[in-house]
Protein backbone atom coordinates (compact mmCIF):
# COMPACT_ATOMS: atom_id res chain seq x y z
CA UNK A 1 0.00 0.00 0.00
CA UNK A 2 1.43 3.16 -0.62
CA UNK A 3 2.90 5.18 1.80
CA UNK A 4 0.58 8.38 2.98
CA UNK A 5 1.55 11.90 1.84
CA UNK A 6 4.14 13.18 4.17
CA UNK A 7 3.20 16.41 6.05
CA UNK A 8 4.60 18.95 4.32
CA UNK A 9 5.53 18.31 0.28
CA UNK A 10 5.33 20.84 -1.96
CA UNK A 11 3.65 21.04 -5.20
CA UNK A 12 4.02 23.79 -7.90
CA UNK A 13 1.64 23.76 -10.77
CA UNK A 14 2.15 26.03 -13.71
CA UNK A 15 -1.17 26.16 -15.57
CA UNK A 16 -4.38 27.45 -16.41
CA UNK A 17 -7.00 28.69 -14.62
CA UNK A 18 -10.83 29.53 -15.77
CA UNK A 19 -13.87 30.84 -15.11
CA UNK A 20 -16.67 28.22 -16.65
CA UNK A 21 -19.68 29.82 -17.82
CA UNK A 22 -22.45 26.74 -17.30
CA UNK A 23 -25.56 27.13 -19.37
CA UNK A 24 -28.08 24.52 -18.93
CA UNK A 25 -30.42 24.20 -21.93
CA UNK A 26 -33.60 21.36 -22.87
CA UNK A 27 -31.36 20.81 -26.14
CA UNK A 28 -28.17 22.05 -28.28
CA UNK A 29 -29.21 24.67 -30.32
CA UNK A 30 -28.65 23.67 -34.25
CA UNK A 31 -26.07 26.21 -36.19
CA UNK A 32 -28.00 29.59 -37.06
CA UNK A 33 -30.61 28.92 -34.03
CA UNK A 34 -31.57 30.30 -30.82
CA UNK A 35 -32.63 28.52 -28.02
CA UNK A 36 -33.58 29.39 -24.37
CA UNK A 37 -31.41 28.76 -21.28
CA UNK A 38 -33.05 26.85 -18.36
CA UNK A 39 -30.45 27.87 -15.81
CA UNK A 40 -27.14 29.84 -15.65
CA UNK A 41 -23.84 29.39 -13.36
CA UNK A 42 -20.25 30.38 -12.88
CA UNK A 43 -17.87 27.44 -11.42
CA UNK A 44 -13.84 27.86 -11.33
CA UNK A 45 -11.87 25.59 -13.56
CA UNK A 46 -8.90 25.62 -15.84
CA UNK A 47 -6.81 22.63 -15.74
CA UNK A 48 -3.75 24.07 -13.80
CA UNK A 49 -6.45 25.25 -10.98
CA UNK A 50 -8.33 22.27 -10.59
CA UNK A 51 -4.92 20.56 -10.00
CA UNK A 52 -3.95 22.77 -7.38
CA UNK A 53 -7.05 22.92 -5.54
CA UNK A 54 -6.67 18.84 -5.74
CA UNK A 55 -3.21 18.82 -4.41
CA UNK A 56 -3.75 21.40 -1.41
CA UNK A 57 -6.72 19.36 -0.80
CA UNK A 58 -4.80 16.06 -0.63
CA UNK A 59 -2.12 17.90 2.25
CA UNK A 60 0.70 19.49 0.09
CA UNK A 61 1.75 22.93 0.12
CA UNK A 62 0.75 24.07 -2.87
CA UNK A 63 1.45 27.13 -5.00
CA UNK A 64 0.27 28.28 -8.81
CA UNK A 65 1.42 29.91 -11.12
CA UNK A 66 -0.48 31.12 -13.94
CA UNK A 67 -2.05 34.55 -15.34
CA UNK A 68 -5.31 36.38 -14.75
CA UNK A 69 -6.57 39.22 -15.90
CA UNK A 70 -7.08 42.65 -13.85
CA UNK A 71 -10.96 42.10 -14.16
CA UNK A 72 -13.28 41.12 -11.35
CA UNK A 73 -13.24 37.47 -12.71
CA UNK A 74 -9.36 37.41 -11.86
CA UNK A 75 -9.71 38.81 -8.30
CA UNK A 76 -12.78 36.24 -7.76
CA UNK A 77 -10.71 33.37 -9.04
CA UNK A 78 -7.69 34.03 -7.21
CA UNK A 79 -9.62 34.19 -3.93
CA UNK A 80 -11.30 30.74 -4.66
CA UNK A 81 -7.76 29.53 -4.81
CA UNK A 82 -6.90 31.08 -1.64
CA UNK A 83 -10.16 29.53 -0.05
CA UNK A 84 -8.94 26.30 -0.96
CA UNK A 85 -5.78 26.66 0.64
CA UNK A 86 -3.14 27.15 -2.52
CA UNK A 87 -0.60 30.09 -2.48
CA UNK A 88 -1.53 32.28 -5.46
CA UNK A 89 2.01 34.45 -5.19
CA UNK A 90 3.06 33.47 -8.13
CA UNK A 91 0.39 34.06 -10.32
CA UNK A 92 0.53 37.30 -12.71
CA UNK A 93 -2.16 40.03 -13.18
CA UNK A 94 -2.11 41.16 -17.51
CA UNK A 95 -4.42 43.14 -19.23
CA UNK A 96 -5.64 40.41 -21.57
CA UNK A 97 -8.98 39.49 -19.61
CA UNK A 98 -9.34 36.39 -17.07
CA UNK A 99 -9.45 32.85 -19.77
CA UNK A 100 -13.07 31.41 -19.59
CA UNK A 101 -15.22 28.28 -20.60
CA UNK A 102 -18.62 28.73 -22.07
CA UNK A 103 -20.07 25.40 -21.65
CA UNK A 104 -23.49 24.79 -23.11
CA UNK A 105 -24.89 21.64 -21.20
CA UNK A 106 -28.27 19.77 -22.54
CA UNK A 107 -30.72 17.37 -20.74
CA UNK A 108 -29.15 14.28 -22.28
CA UNK A 109 -25.61 15.37 -20.80
CA UNK A 110 -24.32 16.12 -24.32
CA UNK A 111 -22.40 19.35 -24.41
CA UNK A 112 -20.77 22.10 -26.18
CA UNK A 113 -17.53 24.38 -25.00
CA UNK A 114 -16.24 27.37 -26.51
CA UNK A 115 -12.97 27.88 -24.60
CA UNK A 116 -11.45 32.09 -24.58
CA UNK A 117 -7.88 31.48 -23.22
CA UNK A 118 -7.49 35.14 -22.39
CA UNK A 119 -4.70 35.66 -19.41
CA UNK A 120 -3.61 31.93 -19.45
CA UNK A 121 -2.10 32.85 -23.16
CA UNK A 122 -0.69 35.51 -21.77
CA UNK A 123 1.76 33.78 -18.73
CA UNK A 124 5.29 34.28 -20.21
CA UNK A 125 8.59 31.61 -19.89
CA UNK A 126 10.00 34.75 -17.97
CA UNK A 127 7.55 34.68 -15.30
CA UNK A 128 6.96 31.33 -14.82
CA UNK A 129 11.01 30.89 -14.85
CA UNK A 130 11.46 34.05 -12.80
CA UNK A 131 8.87 32.68 -10.09
CA UNK A 132 10.71 28.87 -9.66
CA UNK A 133 14.30 30.38 -9.58
CA UNK A 134 12.72 32.52 -6.38
CA UNK A 135 10.60 30.01 -4.48
CA UNK A 136 12.14 29.45 -1.03
CA UNK A 137 11.63 25.47 -1.41
CA UNK A 138 13.85 23.05 -1.21
CA UNK A 139 12.13 20.27 -3.03
CA UNK A 140 8.95 20.01 -4.76
CA UNK A 141 7.07 18.64 -7.67
CA UNK A 142 6.21 20.61 -10.39
CA UNK A 143 3.05 20.22 -12.29
CA UNK A 144 2.15 21.46 -15.70
CA UNK A 145 -0.41 21.14 -18.50
CA UNK A 146 -0.95 22.35 -22.10
CA UNK A 147 -3.34 24.57 -21.63
CA UNK A 148 -1.16 27.56 -21.50
CA UNK A 149 1.79 28.21 -24.21
CA UNK A 150 4.84 25.70 -24.80
CA UNK A 151 7.23 27.93 -23.99
CA UNK A 152 5.76 28.66 -20.10
CA UNK A 153 5.57 24.75 -19.89
CA UNK A 154 9.54 24.65 -20.94
CA UNK A 155 10.23 27.38 -18.52
CA UNK A 156 9.05 25.23 -16.08
CA UNK A 157 11.11 22.51 -16.90
CA UNK A 158 14.13 24.04 -17.61
CA UNK A 159 13.56 26.20 -13.96
CA UNK A 160 12.26 23.06 -12.14
CA UNK A 161 15.71 20.55 -13.72
CA UNK A 162 18.30 23.11 -12.69
CA UNK A 163 16.67 23.03 -9.33
CA UNK A 164 16.68 18.95 -9.37
CA UNK A 165 12.84 18.71 -8.82
CA UNK A 166 11.05 16.42 -11.06
CA UNK A 167 8.08 17.66 -13.35
CA UNK A 168 4.64 16.06 -14.12
CA UNK A 169 3.17 17.09 -17.13
CA UNK A 170 -0.20 16.08 -18.36
CA UNK A 171 -0.28 16.98 -21.67
CA UNK A 172 -4.12 18.20 -22.24
CA UNK A 173 -4.84 19.45 -24.88
CA UNK A 174 -2.46 17.22 -26.53
CA UNK A 175 -0.25 18.22 -29.16
CA UNK A 176 2.92 17.45 -30.53
CA UNK A 177 5.62 18.47 -28.07
CA UNK A 178 8.82 19.85 -28.22
CA UNK A 179 11.63 16.94 -27.72
CA UNK A 180 13.73 19.25 -25.74
CA UNK A 181 10.54 19.25 -23.55
CA UNK A 182 9.88 15.88 -23.92
CA UNK A 183 13.26 15.05 -22.56
CA UNK A 184 13.18 16.71 -19.18
CA UNK A 185 9.66 15.40 -18.69
CA UNK A 186 9.95 12.59 -15.21
CA UNK A 187 6.61 11.70 -15.66
CA UNK A 188 4.35 12.05 -18.06
CA UNK A 189 0.41 11.40 -17.67
CA UNK A 190 -1.74 11.49 -21.19
CA UNK A 191 -4.89 9.05 -21.38
CA UNK A 192 -4.95 6.64 -24.09
CA UNK A 193 -6.17 8.77 -27.08
CA UNK A 194 -3.79 11.62 -26.17
CA UNK A 195 -0.66 9.35 -26.91
CA UNK A 196 -1.47 9.89 -30.48
CA UNK A 197 -1.83 13.41 -30.45
CA UNK A 198 1.72 13.38 -28.99
CA UNK A 199 3.38 12.78 -32.10
CA UNK A 200 4.43 9.10 -31.23
CA UNK A 201 3.79 5.97 -32.48
CA UNK A 202 4.07 4.73 -29.51
CA UNK A 203 4.84 5.15 -25.34
CA UNK A 204 8.23 3.50 -26.40
CA UNK A 205 8.85 6.71 -28.53
CA UNK A 206 8.10 8.71 -25.82
CA UNK A 207 10.23 6.92 -23.66
CA UNK A 208 12.97 6.84 -26.53
CA UNK A 209 12.62 10.99 -26.37
CA UNK A 210 14.29 10.58 -22.98
CA UNK A 211 10.77 10.97 -20.74
CA UNK A 212 11.25 9.36 -17.32
CA UNK A 213 8.02 7.58 -17.48
CA UNK A 214 4.91 7.53 -18.98
CA UNK A 215 1.36 6.44 -17.22
CA UNK A 216 -1.62 6.30 -19.34
CA UNK A 217 -4.95 6.82 -18.11
CA UNK A 218 -7.87 4.25 -18.78
CA UNK A 219 -10.97 5.66 -17.17
CA UNK A 220 -12.74 2.68 -15.75
CA UNK A 221 -9.60 0.32 -16.71
CA UNK A 222 -7.35 1.80 -14.59
CA UNK A 223 -3.94 3.18 -15.63
CA UNK A 224 -0.39 1.63 -17.31
CA UNK A 225 2.90 2.15 -15.76
CA UNK A 226 5.70 2.81 -18.34
CA UNK A 227 9.01 3.65 -17.14
CA UNK A 228 11.27 1.53 -18.49
CA UNK A 229 12.83 0.48 -15.42
CA UNK A 230 11.53 -2.24 -14.67
CA UNK A 231 11.78 -5.75 -16.17
CA UNK A 232 8.04 -7.61 -17.97
CA UNK A 233 6.67 -4.05 -19.70
CA UNK A 234 3.87 -2.07 -18.21
CA UNK A 235 2.20 -2.55 -15.05
CA UNK A 236 -1.53 -2.28 -14.81
CA UNK A 237 -3.37 -1.24 -11.96
CA UNK A 238 -6.67 -1.34 -11.72
CA UNK A 239 -9.38 1.33 -11.37
CA UNK A 240 -11.11 1.48 -7.45
CA UNK A 241 -15.29 0.70 -7.55
CA UNK A 242 -16.54 3.55 -7.33
CA UNK A 243 -20.50 4.84 -7.41
CA UNK A 244 -19.32 7.54 -10.18
CA UNK A 245 -21.12 10.74 -10.76
CA UNK A 246 -18.98 12.96 -13.10
CA UNK A 247 -16.15 11.83 -14.85
CA UNK A 248 -14.82 14.90 -16.12
CA UNK A 249 -12.31 15.76 -13.46
CA UNK A 250 -10.89 12.68 -13.13
CA UNK A 251 -7.84 13.22 -15.38
CA UNK A 252 -6.70 16.44 -13.07
CA UNK A 253 -7.57 14.84 -9.65
CA UNK A 254 -5.04 11.80 -10.51
CA UNK A 255 -2.42 14.09 -11.66
CA UNK A 256 -2.61 16.07 -8.58
CA UNK A 257 -2.44 12.88 -6.36
CA UNK A 258 0.35 11.45 -8.42
CA UNK A 259 2.39 14.49 -7.64
CA UNK A 260 1.27 14.83 -3.83
CA UNK A 261 2.66 11.14 -3.27
CA UNK A 262 5.25 11.30 -5.49
CA UNK A 263 6.74 14.72 -3.70
CA UNK A 264 6.43 12.89 -0.44
CA UNK A 265 8.73 10.29 -1.41
CA UNK A 266 6.38 7.31 -3.03
CA UNK A 267 7.87 5.07 -5.56
CA UNK A 268 5.99 5.44 -8.72
CA UNK A 269 3.94 2.95 -8.74
CA UNK A 270 2.74 3.66 -5.53
CA UNK A 271 2.06 6.98 -6.81
CA UNK A 272 0.12 6.29 -9.42
CA UNK A 273 -2.20 3.69 -6.61
CA UNK A 274 -2.53 7.14 -4.72
CA UNK A 275 -3.53 9.05 -8.10
CA UNK A 276 -6.25 6.45 -9.04
CA UNK A 277 -7.31 6.46 -5.32
CA UNK A 278 -7.85 10.05 -5.55
CA UNK A 279 -9.57 10.25 -8.69
CA UNK A 280 -12.22 7.47 -7.99
CA UNK A 281 -13.03 9.75 -4.89
CA UNK A 282 -13.28 13.01 -7.66
CA UNK A 283 -15.58 11.01 -9.71
CA UNK A 284 -17.81 10.53 -6.64
CA UNK A 285 -18.75 14.48 -6.95
CA UNK A 286 -19.80 16.47 -9.72
CA UNK A 287 -18.48 19.10 -11.68
CA UNK A 288 -14.53 20.05 -12.85
CA UNK A 289 -12.94 19.79 -9.43
CA UNK A 290 -15.40 16.69 -8.52
CA UNK A 291 -15.87 15.51 -4.98
CA UNK A 292 -13.51 17.22 -2.02
CA UNK A 293 -10.17 15.56 -1.70
CA UNK A 294 -8.42 14.47 1.44
CA UNK A 295 -5.55 12.44 2.14
CA UNK A 296 -7.66 10.30 4.86
CA UNK A 297 -10.26 9.26 2.43
CA UNK A 298 -7.66 8.60 0.14
CA UNK A 299 -5.56 6.00 2.64
CA UNK A 300 -8.83 4.91 3.59
CA UNK A 301 -9.99 3.96 0.05
CA UNK A 302 -6.77 2.24 -0.51
CA UNK A 303 -6.75 0.20 2.92
CA UNK A 304 -9.98 -1.20 1.67
CA UNK A 305 -8.07 -2.23 -1.63
CA UNK A 306 -5.46 -3.57 0.26
CA UNK A 307 -7.77 -5.63 2.86
CA UNK A 308 -10.03 -7.02 -0.71
CA UNK A 309 -7.08 -7.92 -2.59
Amino acid sequence: MPNPPDPTPTVVVVGSLNADLLIDVERLPRAGETVTALATAVAWGGKGANQAVAAAGLGARTIFVGAVGRDSRGTEALDDLARAGVDTTGVDRVEQPTGTAHVLRDAAGENLIVVVPGANHALSADHVRHVLEHLDVDDAVVVSNLEVPDDAVLAAATAAAARGWRLVLNPGPARILPPELLALVAVLTPNAEEVLLLGADSVADLLAAGTGAVVVTRGADGVDVHDGERAGGPRRLPALPVDVVDTVGAGDAFTAGLAVALASGARLDDAALFGTAAAAIAVTGSGARGAPLDPAAVRALLADRAAGA
